[in-house]
């Protein structure tokens, strides 16, 4: 089994695929953004579905399931007034109003552990819906 790093709040691991595909995002550039999800079974948080280069946020707002939690990093590229281009990677904590009390409960208390193994994120976000991390919102976060 591949290494993992244990979440002591709920006895959830993050895989060593978690990790390596964030420092890809961080550091390559080879990925627009990253979601994960649990599989309670094994008791591991695993890559769910990872957005290309090329892809932005409309894709990741559409591999968000609309009845399920889950936890996504979303590496955005603007200019700031001065015309410097910067990048900031955003947190986001999916729990829409339609999935189980369970799980969000579940997603709720492993967060941390993955906030922490993920080092450099700039900004945390949590969403019950698309509004809630619209694009105008991480524009506004990023300034």
């Amino acid at each position: 089994m591949a290494m993992a790093f244990k979440m002591a709040t709920t006895g959830m691991w993050v895989t060593d695929e978690c990790k390596t595909s964030f420092m890809e995002m961080k550091w390559k550039k080879v990925h627009r953004f990253i979601v994960f999800k649990i599989d309670e079974a094994s008791r591991l948080v695993t890559v769910d579905k990872v957005g290309g280069p090329g892809e932005g946020y409309d894709e990741l707002a559409a591999s968000l399931p609309t009845d399920d939690c889950r936890y996504a990093v979303f590496d955005y590229d603007f200019v700031t007034a001065d015309n410097c281009k910067k990048s900031k990677i955003f947190f986001i904590a999916w729990s829409p109003s339609a999935s189980r009390i369970r799980e969000k409960m579940l997603y709720a208390t492993s967060k941390e552990g993955l906030r922490r193994a993920l080092e450099g994120i700039h900004y945390d976000m949590q969403a019950t819906d698309l509004t809630e991390m619209g694009m105008n919102v991480i524009k506004d976060r990023a300034k």
